[in-house]
């Protein structure tokens, strides 16, 4: 099953390419770092009123996706 990501977007031209919550540029890997280190969902939001709860919930799927996929080392490719 493919999963949508409706609320992350990555544009080249936007905070180096990096996954951001819904155009903004507040990459998604700022917002779990402040999960991650225990801010509560509603500080978070206060802190950055573009958020919303929906745009934490996704951005923790989409970190979780992510630890699911699998890598590939590619032969002769810096480790």
């Amino acid at each position: 099953m493919t999963r949508i990501f409706d609320r992350i977007t990555i544009e080249p031209g936007k905070c180096d390419g990096k996954p951001c919550i819904r155009g903004l540029r507040i990459p998604v890997h700022i917002v779990l770092r402040l999960l991650a280190e225990g801010k509560a969902p509603d500080q978070i939001m206060a802190d950055y009123p573009e958020l919303e709860a929906a745009d934490l919930k996704q951005a923790m799927e989409y970190a979780a996706w992510l630890a699911n996929e699998k890598t590939v080392i590619v032969p002769g490719t810096p480790k």
